[in-house]
């Protein structure tokens, strides 16, 4: 959903996902479950540091350098 609207693809990708854990156990289909929750936090993450970094272009920010997504704490470059 973009603002509360559906996108229109949802039924479709529910489908797919029906399909596919049909063949799978619960325990296992968890795990392709959870990777995707994961990558997905770790895209909308990216997304708003992408778009800090843009709004502080003109106090020498570089959305193209990726040293600018590490986090001072760890590092790591996640959140």
């Amino acid at each position: 959903m973009a603002n509360g609207t559906p996108l229109g693809f949802e039924s479709k990708l529910w489908a797919a996902a029906d399909a596919l854990r049909n063949n799978m156990d619960a325990a296992e289909y968890k795990h392709v479950v959870l990777g995707l929750i994961f990558l997905k936090y770790i895209s909308d993450a990216f997304e708003a540091k992408h778009a800090e970094l843009e709004a502080q272009k003109g106090e020498g920010a570089d959305p193209e350098d990726p040293d600018e997504y590490l986090v001072a704490s760890n590092r790591s470059g996640l959140p």
